[in-house]
């Protein structure tokens, strides 16, 4: 699945919204001025137009706008902490990250397989503990500050594959850009339902004074059910924007999930237990609706005009085209026998929702396109048949003193020292005394006992290490991430240069923390086009030649083929990078971010072309790809 194709469809998706949401607005704004013009009685007597028509209209107008623009903001604003502020509002719980729950620790395990293999830092992780449906979503702002949440349907009931599946469905959302779309969404639902809020509250305050002579209650009552009526038509239409903006992308975060996994069993099987299932996807939870585009099912009963999501037929025949509806039967039946019930089927004909209604398939034909991607591999993959196996391996390679130490944030935090801390020993003492100026002597020692561990890790597994200490970090006090973050920079400088693995770990931790720190602020997608940043394309593919070669010769020859990706045709020459590369590459990578996505995929294309020159790909060339595309707000490639 091309994850920068679907960037672009994010981006298509938003524009359409606002449009939606603004010719919803209007109606609104038009419906209320009708409502007020005949409540207030400011109509034309007698053959002569009402002088006070145009005011009082224009005074409900800006009212109403007021009301839906500022309740939109509040809501978005509400929602600033990222994803584990969506996860709380609807009353889901943290995961611990010692947890000794077996089916809370197998989660916390897959997640973080996926998370290394993605290039992403591990996401905060949260459980809805009464809710028996199978279902999750992810929400946030960008990759730093995301959250994936599942229900407790989902751990009693799907197999580790399964769960897979869904998790990864779930990252295709953090990697694509619709997490911040799906926040968005949340508040200008809420905007436009606060009418109907807003009615109740009049009628209830106001409609006493219907027995006042002048009759003013009855126009304050005929208001307030005029602002209930149009606010839950408003709501009516924006449940079909959310309905239309969710659709489409689900079906390919269905088969983004497969290309995870290099299987579809997983998301299939999950997919199949809901329809089988008497909870289904169902949540309880009271403000559902409100999450109800960004969950892995439908949040209640299906109903055609109002879905998030295709049917589940649909979506299941879509991973297995040869799937047949009988199999549900046979597939109810042996879950019953496995769990000693009795085996009378638990449906019959077609499979049912949790309301009980037959769930059918769609009737028009599948597109081609998607029953395609689900075995096709785009250029902006992030993965390929052997990575997600090769990151549970690097995982469970960890020495388990390290895994459990950045489980916490003040360990997790001698973990990211010790990963800073040299291997030579005239460097040590230096750095040493840097730790005890900036966290005390207690902090020198246990980042002393650590990095012992540290020196046994392969290269390979430096970052990942630090991806699963992310959320740990992400709890200190600013003052403390700051403080952590500047002597990260002064052990790497110790010695007066910094080499590449150490620009590495400094780089990503602190691109990562910052954004997580102020969420909302988290870059969005650029409209640059590449031509405008061929200097800086130039650069960063110089660097990561220069880099991944022995010799100038070679790393000259791996640049003109990422080049000729990049500027077919061009005539460009080759100038090695600086000695102190870091700062321009740096400057040349936040240009380079103003990108828009089909050009983000050239540059990425670009790269990969210039380390697979010679053949080989270097933990280190791994390392600065991983880099480039966190700071490039992109998934890794292939």
């Amino acid at each position: 699945m091309d994850f920068f194709a679907q960037q672009a469809r994010v981006r298509g998706s938003s524009r359409r919204l606002v449009a939606l949401f603004a010719l919803a607005v209007v109606a609104i704004v038009a419906a209320i001025d009708a409502v007020v013009w005949l409540a207030m009685g400011h109509h034309p007597v007698d053959g002569e137009p009402a002088r006070s028509n145009l005011s009082l209209l224009l005074a409900s107008s800006a009212l109403v706008l007021a009301g839906i623009g500022l309740s939109s903001l509040f809501r978005i604003m509400s929602l600033s902490g990222g994803g584990k502020t969506v996860a709380e509002s609807v009353g889901a719980v943290p995961v611990p990250p010692d947890t000794r729950d077996p089916q809370l620790r197998q989660l916390r395990n897959v997640i973080e397989e996926v998370a290394i293999a993605a290039g992403v830092p591990v996401p905060d992780i949260y459980l809805m503990e009464e809710e028996p449906g199978i279902n999750a979503f992810a929400a946030g702002y960008s990759v730093s500050d995301a959250a994936v949440c599942v229900t407790r349907g989902c751990l009693d009931n799907l197999s580790r594959d399964e769960l897979q599946g869904v998790i990864a469905h779930e990252f295709s959302h953090v990697l694509n850009g619709d997490m911040r779309l799906n926040i968005r969404l949340m508040g200008l639902l809420f905007g436009i339902l606060v009418l109907a809020i807003v009615g109740r509250r009049v009628i209830w305050f106001g409609g006493g004074r219907g027995n006042r002579r002048d009759g003013g209650g009855g126009q304050v009552w005929m208001i307030g059910l005029a602002l209930i009526v149009v606010g839950y038509i408003g709501y009516f239409f924006g449940r079909l924007i959310q309905a239309a903006v969710a659709r489409s992308r689900e079906s390919l975060a269905d088969a983004s999930a497969v290309q995870f996994t290099r299987q579809t069993d997983g998301i299939a099987g999950a997919l199949k237990k809901i329809a089988i299932l008497s909870e289904g996807s169902e949540l309880h939870v009271a403000n559902k609706q409100e999450v109800a585009h960004m969950l892995f099912g439908e949040a209640g009963a299906f109903n055609a005009l109002f879905a998030t999501h295709p049917p589940l037929l649909q979506r299941i025949r879509t991973l297995e085209p040869g799937f047949r509806e009988e199999e549900l039967v046979r597939l109810a039946a042996s879950m019953q026998q496995a769990a000693g019930a009795p085996s009378t089927p638990a449906v019959a004909g077609n499979p049912v929702n949790p309301r009980g209604t037959p769930v059918t398939a769609s009737p028009s034909p599948l597109p081609a396109v998607l029953a395609g991607a689900v075995l096709a591999q785009g250029a902006g993959s992030a993965t390929d048949p052997t990575r997600f196996q090769r990151a549970a391996a690097v995982q469970q390679a960890m020495p388990t003193t390290l895994t459990v130490a950045v489980q916490q944030p003040e360990p997790a935090l001698t973990v990211v020292l010790a990963l800073a801390m040299s291997a030579e020993r005239e460097l040590q003492d230096a750095q040493r005394r840097i730790v005890a100026d900036a966290f005390g002597d207690d902090v020198q020692q246990a980042v002393q006992t650590m990095a012992v561990e540290v020196a046994t890790l392969s290269p390979e597994s430096r970052l990942p290490l630090a991806a699963l200490a992310f959320p740990a970090l992400k709890q200190l006090s600013a003052g403390r991430l700051q403080t952590l973050l500047g002597a990260l920079d002064a052990l790497v400088r110790a010695d007066g240069r910094v080499d590449l693995d150490e620009y590495c770990l400094v780089r990503l931790l602190r691109l990562q923390l910052t954004e997580a720190q102020q969420p909302r602020r988290a870059p969005v997608d650029g409209l640059k086009k590449l031509p405008a940043c061929r200097s800086s394309v130039m650069l960063v593919c110089a660097v990561v030649a220069a880099n991944g070669n022995a010799d100038e010769a070679a790393a000259r020859r791996a640049w003109l083929l990422a080049m000729q990706q990049a500027f077919p045709g061009e005539a460009l020459d080759w100038s090695a990078p600086p000695a102190t590369w870091q700062t321009p590459f740096e400057r040349a990578l936040d240009d380079l971010d103003g990108l828009m996505p089909p050009a983000k995929d050239l540059v990425v294309q670009s790269l990969a072309s210039a380390i697979h020159a010679d053949g080989v790909v270097s933990v280190e060339e791994a390392a600065l790809l991983r880099v480039i595309c966190a700071s490039l707000h992109c998934p890794l490639p292939a």
